[in-house]
């Protein structure tokens, strides 16, 4: 079943399904960073207020802020 990123919660292991609604650009860019469909991550750090989010994927800490996430659906593992 897919979610969106933002509903996940700290602890959560999760993989990224599709990137929808956003830009080329910004798609790219994630994908850049590692973000392709099929790739495991786990949700390590939310931020006091919420944003931004860290995450364990490939091996490196990623922070991604929650509206810029909207558009990137994972399966909750």
């Amino acid at each position: 079943m897919n979610i969106s990123f933002n509903q996940l919660a700290v602890g959560d292991n999760a993989r990224v399904s599709n990137l929808v609604n956003v830009t080329p650009s910004y798609r790219n860019r994630l994908m850049s960073l590692g973000l392709t469909p099929g790739t495991l991550f786990v949700v390590q750090h939310r931020a006091p207020l919420g944003d931004p989010i860290a995450i364990m994927v490939r091996g490196f800490r990623l922070s991604i802020r929650s509206q810029e996430a909207e558009g990137l659906m994972v399966v909750k593992l």
